[in-house]
């Protein structure tokens, strides 16, 4: 049944709909995200997992629905919400303390900024420490950083405006595996330490899986009681809503058989077309899962 409380959580997503000239991308989707859980979203290409975090973030207006965080509707982005993309978010011009500090000064007027030059340098220098760069790097400019260091500083860009929640658009996708996987070590100890709340887009089901302590799986390839054909002009459900166990501290964890299982799981269903489960039937059992499923999409025979 509908959640009619969004002040319960921080993030509450009620009956979204994205559509896009006669393309609906996102159909229906209900979500509710408590402060402290660090959520992946897995799905094929196209199923508007960016979407999702676009709506969020505020860059993009829902067809329909309503999108709360901390009970009040959002609006267009603000630093409650930060960001870090897949390509690196940072001004090429600026040092790597310039590039952080903006995460400061770009929200506050020019007296503000000049008033407190010292504290936001001071505050700049502190989160590009947490993030495991150097003082030497303080002064170096993006292009003479690889592409791990400049990813390090786009998330220390992002925590020193300390959002209330933490937007990741496959932000490790572009990156080798070797630094990808060291990346995603070090964004679950600096999750550990700043207790935030992180919405992680990924297309790599072992990183979510991995990664998370709550996964999402968005998919079109589902069915419902709307029939079939070209005229159902059906967009990606949340078809998977998996309570992870506790936060791994080791790699090794993605050659146990229940995590492999898992990853099995969800492949099957939201990354294969042949594989159409009914919407009833998702596999929603985390705890504030829930599902408005309209009297087309599920209808009652008597």
């Amino acid at each position: 049944m509908p959640d009619t409380r969004p002040n319960n959580y921080l993030l509450h997503i009620d009956n979204i709909y994205k559509q896009y000239g006669d393309n609906m991308v996102l159909d229906n989707i209900d979500l509710s995200v408590n402060a402290g859980e660090l959520c992946t979203v897995v799905g094929p290409s196209g199923c508007g997992k960016s979407t999702l975090l676009r709506l969020i973030l505020g860059q993009e207006q829902a067809t329909s629905g309503d999108i709360f965080l901390d009970g009040k509707q959002i609006g267009l982005p603000d630093t409650q919400r930060g960001v870090v993309f897949q390509r690196y978010s940072l001004f090429p011009h600026l040092t790597v303390l310039d590039n952080v500090c903006m995460g400061r000064r770009l929200p506050q007027s020019w007296a503000e900024n000049r008033r407190q030059k010292k504290l936001i340098i001071e505050e700049a220098t502190h989160f590009i420490e947490k993030v495991n760069l150097s003082v030497d790097d303080l002064h170096k400019y993006p292009h003479e950083l690889s592409g791990g260091m400049q990813q390090r500083v786009a998330i220390a860009q992002a925590l020193i405006s300390k959002p209330r929640i933490l937007l990741m658009d496959e932000p490790f996708g572009a990156l080798d595996p070797q630094t990808r996987e060291y990346l995603q070590l070090f964004l679950l100890e600096i999750w550990e330490q700043q207790k935030m709340t992180i919405f992680f887009v990924t297309h790599d089901l072992e990183e979510a899986a991995f990664i998370g302590t709550r996964m999402f799986a968005l998919s079109q390839y589902y069915t419902d009681d709307r029939g079939e054909g070209d005229s159902i002009n059906r967009g990606a459900k949340i078809v998977a809503d998996h309570r992870l166990p506790p936060v791994a501290s080791s790699s090794e964890i993605k050659h146990h058989p229940a995590f492999i299982k898992l990853i099995e799981n969800i492949r099957q269903a939201a990354f294969d077309p042949t594989f159409l489960q009914h919407a009833k039937d998702f596999n929603l059992k985390h705890p504030d899962a829930f599902q408005t499923l309209t009297a087309e999409e599920q209808q009652t025979s008597f």
